[in-house]
Order: structure tokens, then C-alpha cells, then sequence
């Protein structure tokens, strides 16, 4: 059984800070595939379209019938511990700081025999596991055996804390207090053990509804924050960036209707004032001490959220200029994932469907409640997978774009 985390001491401002040293990262192309399902939480192996047969390491070709027609297709991940040794030393930089550290081998019901890391509750062979996907600290797959059935503190497993961005014992900020969403985030976070939740204000002259609310919690501080201010954004920065674990932006100007329907670009502008630059002054003031503290210890620097939307992946017109804001979110997401992952800093992207707010209101059913989307962002931390697509008309909107993009502009221009 693993023992619960207890509260990590305050860190003596004396001693050296640790730096990041990441796992081997190294992959072939091939085996990206793996990847691409772990950053949202599958985990998929090559399976043959003409003989059946799931293989492993991933390859080009079926080892059994030479076919090259492999695909990626999820798996249960049940099978059988069949060895399994305890490593004491390590020529690698990461894992010598993290030392004793356990590995299997698991031969899955499905064909394949796996090399993985063991999380502490599964016991010696021969014994029932499950394995599954997860990101590393270099943002690479890399495969977990669990136990079937395990206790309530699972995800305080050392090696497993690791891999994800649990927030119990970490300090987070919430950009924007004033919205549901926000208000849903701060509680969740809260929920979920939270050490500290800054909250940002950009107007505190208004009196917005649900915030003496979170504000009660002890765990939340209001700050203020204007993501169209880079002053603003400076001085937080200089407060309590060296104290941030998880950075979450949910700051969002949304307006309705497309091109034509609107004279000017006066609305335009203000969505990309928040939607991106905000995004792009927040990372800057907050990137660089994010990065300073990733290995900082149990509770170290961890994780950075962006709330996108499914609008980004491809333009609705109803939305058009709120929907190309949100893309050019997503693009410099990217690029910020790229420019963290040398630190272990994982970014997280969510793209939920219309959310149940004020800018949503003559939209049908189904909405995102707003206690889902916060409900979305802990467990996606909690797991460590990076792009996250909540609620029924997200979910759909991928498998459409993901079958034929061009299909999907011509429904949704025709309004569908």
C-alpha cells in the first residue's frame, strides 16, 4: 500500500536550487505513435490489418507476416508480471537522483512482452498488472505496470508523481476569478489538495458574483492580474513567480459572430489582446521561473494549462473571430511546449466544446458545465497527458476533423 504524501518541508532559501536532468528521450518516428496516444491518456500498440497480431517495440513491418498495413489501436493493457528487478545504480543523471527504482516484465494477454517501470503497489512475480501509457518529465511515452486493484493514495506513488502534476502540495495560479469556469477551477483545485491558489483580478472595482465565495477557502489569495497589461503581468511575475507550481490560463475574451456581421475590428483586437497576447505576456513573465524550479523537489514546478477551445482546430463561422483567436493560442501553445519541455514542464492544452456561460447562451444542448471543464483540467493533471478535448461536442468535433479537416470546414461553413 502506498503511504499517503505527507506536506514536503519549506525549502531553506540557502540551499542550491536542483536542475532538471530529463529522462532518455530519444525515439524513432515509429515509435511516436505511442506518444501521440499517451498525451491523451490511451495507450495504443501496433496491431497488423492482415494477420491480427499486436506487436511490440513498434516497427515498420509485422514481425509475424512482413505486412507493412500496421495500426495504432488501444489496449487494455491486462497481463501477467513475469520477472521484475530493483536497480540501485544508474549511469543516466535522472534516474541516479531518483534511485531505487523497479522494472517488469509483463507479458500482456494480447501477444507482446513489455518492458516497464512498476509502480510500488504491485508485488513480485508472477502477479496480475495492468499497464498503461504515461508522459515522462522529457514529455515521451513510457509504459506503467499498476496494480488491478489499488489503495486511495495510488497517485503518491514516488515514481508516479514523476510522471504527472498532481496538485496536492502545490501552488497554483488561476488567471481569471471573476468567470464560472474560474471560480470552478479554484474550487477544484482546492478539492484536490492545493496548497496555495492565487486568483487573478483584473478589475477588483467590480463586484462579480462567486468570488467572496472562493475567496472564503483558506487556501485562495486574490491578486491582481490584467493579461492586456504587461506591467501587471511584471509585477505578479516578480511577487510570486518563484513560487508557482502549476500555471493555469482560462483568461478569455469571447464574442460572438464572424467577418461581415461586424463593423471594425475593435472586438477582434480585444480577443487577441487576452486569447493570445495575454498567453504570450503571461509566458514570458512566468516561463522562465517555472523552469528555474521543475526539480525542486516533491512539489516542485510542474505543469502550465491553457483553456483553447475545439473552435481552434477549425473555424466556426458564428464564432469567427473568437475561433481565430483561440488558433493562434493553440499555435504558440505549441511553441511553448517545445520551449518548456527542456525543463519538464508539461503543457496542457484543453479544447472543450461550448462551455454553459453567458457567451453560449442560444446554443442547444449539449454545454460543458462549468464544474466538468475544472473537473477536466484536475484529472488531466492528475494523469499527465497534455491535449484534452472535454465534453460530447469536443469529442465529436475531433473525430470529424480527424477523419477528413476539409469535410468538417465545408459542415461547419454550412452551418453544421
Amino acid at each position: 500500500m502506498t503511504m499517503p504524501l505527507m506536506r514536503p518541508k519549506r525549502k531553506n532559501p540557502v540551499l542550491r536550487t536542483r536542475q532538471m536532468n530529463l529522462p532518455p528521450w530519444a525515439r524513432g518516428r515509429v515509435a511516436l505513435g505511442i506518444t501521440a496516444a499517451a498525451a491523451e491518456g490511451r495507450f495504443e500498440l501496433q496491431t497488423c490489418e492482415d494477420c491480427g497480431t499486436v506487436q511490440y517495440p513498434p516497427r515498420e513491418a509485422c514481425h509475424k507476416c512482413l505486412s507493412p498495413r500496421l495500426h495504432w489501436r488501444e489496449q487494455g493493457g491486462e497481463g501477467e508480471l513475469i520477472s521484475s528487478t530493483t536497480l540501485h545504480h544508474s549511469n543516466d543523471l535522472f534516474f541516479r537522483e531518483r534511485l531505487p527504482w523497479r522494472l517488469g516484465l509483463v507479458h500482456l494477454d494480447a501477444g507482446p512482452t513489455l518492458m516497464v517501470h512498476l509502480h510500488g503497489e504491485v508485488g513480485e512475480a508472477p502477479a496480475r498488472v495492468r499497464v498503461g501509457a504515461r508522459l515522462d518529465r522529457a514529455g515521451q511515452a513510457v509504459l506503467i505496470g499498476f496494480p488491478n486493484e489499488g489503495s486511495a493514495h495510488m497517485a503518491d506513488d514516488k515514481m508516479l508523481r514523476e510522471m504527472t502534476s498532481d496538485p496536492k502540495f502545490r501552488k497554483a495560479l488561476v488567471t481569471d476569478g471573476k468567470t464560472e469556469v474560474g471560480q470552478a477551477i479554484v474550487r477544484a483545485l482546492v478539492k484536490a489538495g492545493a496548497d496555495i491558489v492565487w486568483v487573478g483580478h483584473a478589475e477588483p472595482w467590480k463586484k462579480m458574483g462567486g468570488l467572496e465565495d472562493i475567496t472564503a477557502l483558506p487556501q485562495v489569495t486574490l491578486v491582481p492580474l490584467d493579461l492586456t497589461n504587461g506591467r501587471s503581468v511584471s509585477e505578479l511575475a516578480g511577487e510570486i513567480g518563484g513560487k508557482v507550481d502549476i500555471v493555469i490560463n482560462n483568461a478569455e475574451v469571447h464574442r460572438n459572430f464572424g467577418i461581415g456581421a461586424r463593423r471594425g475590428t475593435d472586438v477582434a483586437k480585444a480577443e487577441m489582446d487576452i486569447n493570445y497576447f495575454g498567453l504570450l505576456r503571461l509566458a514570458q513573465e512566468f516561463g522562465p521561473a517555472l523552469k528555474g524550479r521543475s526539480a525542486d523537489g516533491v512539489s516542485g514546478a510542474t505543469a502550465w494549462v491553457n483553456l483553447l477551445s475545439i473552435y481552434a482546430l477549425s473555424n466556426f463561422p458564428p464564432h469567427g473571430t473568437f475561433s481565430a483567436s483561440k488558433a493562434a493560442a493553440y499555435s504558440l501553445a505549441q511553441c511553448l511546449r517545445a520551449e518548456m519541455r527542456p525543463a519538464g514542464i508539461r503543457v496542457i492544452n484543453l479544447f472543450p466544446g461550448p462551455i454553459d456561460d453567458e457567451w453560449n447562451q442560444h446554443m442547444p444542448p449539449p454545454k460543458l458545465a462549468p464544474s466538468a471543464l475544472a473537473n477536466a483540467i484536475v484529472k488531466a493533471l492528475r494523469d499527465g497527458v497534455e491535449d484534452v478535448y472535454p465534453g460530447d461536442v469536443a469529442q465529436e468535433w475531433l473525430e470529424r476533423w480527424r477523419d477528413n479537416p476539409k469535410v468538417l470546414e465545408r459542415e461547419l461553413a454550412a452551418g453544421g
